[in-house]
């Protein structure tokens, strides 16, 4: 049996890199591929990037998640504590060897300079380097990493592509205009978007109004996070949602005068990147489910959700305006937050 390895630190992996491990898992019998990371190493990385910090276990989903219908490739973790610059490659190379625990047959790698140190420190294994020149894939980490990941999408693998998503939730209180900007948006960023779940589970009962129970948020805000991991997952780049766990506390309030403490647990668990909050200042709309339309009653249920806000110390956006303004100002801020 031979068996070969190839190590990276993949921040983040690319296609160049699976590029280079599909060819490797073909010349051997068993590949060991090899997640290097050390905090110090990986942060300084970093230090002259906008791209955040990836942690290790992240990467190695990515790994495993990618070879995880490959049997003979096998993903490993080794952490060090040592920088870009003092780097130990002997102490890193015993502790590959040690883990694999086998006779190592080849050694790949993408780089010409690596040939002398692995012929040093793998003396019976064979160098093999797969696309060198970048010529199959031209792409490096480096590369993402200066230049921001949304500006290589397309080097992306799918299996990652889901961790950079940019999320932004649109929210607001009845009427105000949120499903047509959460629409209009995705539309318009060809991507995917998460309807109003509370809308759904409410025709779902007929619609009327108080068919809606206390423990109906509960399952309201469960079930509209499942919908965003779906739309995660298949999102390009960005994905718009429409209304989270805050509102749907709003709307225990104001339905049926019950404030929870678990949607308030649930509030304090999101992490959207860009939050558009849209000012009751369009025409009220009565699609059948909807019942606070005075004008006065408006804006009493929007300070009453800007007050929830603030409590859970959200920072967000007030969008008003004709339905063209909305729309003007949040591609603004999306377009910035793209620059991220």
């Amino acid at each position: 049996m031979t068996v070969g390895f190839i190590g990276g630190k993949f921040l983040p992996l690319h296609l160049g890199h699976v590029y280079a491990i599909i060819h490797a898992s073909t010349m051997v019998d068993e590949l060991y591929v090899v997640l290097s990371h050390s905090k110090k190493r990986d942060t300084e990385l970093f230090s002259e990037s906008n791209m955040k910090y990836i942690p290790p276990q992240v990467r190695l989903r990515w790994l495993s998640q990618l070879t995880r219908d490959m049997p003979q490739v096998k993903v490993m973790s080794i952490e060090d504590d040592y920088g870009n610059d003092d780097y130990n490659w002997a102490e890193g190379a015993e502790l590959i060897k040690g883990k694999i625990g086998k006779r190592i047959d080849y050694v790949f790698s993408s780089e010409y300079e690596y040939g002398e140190i692995f012929q040093e420190l793998y003396p019976n294994s064979k160098h093999v380097l797969i696309d060198p020149e970048r010529h199959s894939v031209s792409i490096s980490a480096t590369k993402i990493r200066q230049e921001g990941v949304f500006n290589h999408w397309e080097f992306i693998p799918d299996v990652v592509k889901p961790y950079f998503v940019k999320k932004i939730v649109i929210i607001g209180t009845e009427s105000c205009g949120k499903s047509t900007l959460t629409r209009n948006l995705a539309k318009l960023y060809n991507t995917t978007y998460v309807s109003e779940y509370g809308r759904t589970v409410c025709e779902e009962l007929g619609g009327c109004d108080g068919v809606i129970a206390k423990e109906d948020y509960r399952k309201i805000a469960y079930g509209h996070k499942m919908e965003e991991y779906k739309a995660i997952e298949k999102a390009n780049k960005l994905v718009f949602i429409d209304t989270e766990a805050i509102v749907t506390q709003f709307y225990s309030n104001l339905y049926n005068q019950e404030h929870q403490p678990v949607l308030d647990e649930m509030a304090k668990l999101q992490d959207y990147d860009l939050w558009l909050l849209l000012e009751p200042d369009v025409k009220w709309v009565d699609d059948g489910l909807r019942v606070h339309g005075e004008e006065a009653m408006r804006i009493h249920n929007n300070e009453s959700l800007k007050e929830l806000l603030d409590n859970q110390k959200i920072t967000y956006n007030i969008l008003s305006g004709d339905y063209h303004r909305r729309l003007i100002s949040a591609v603004e801020l999306i377009e910035e937050l793209l620059k991220i």
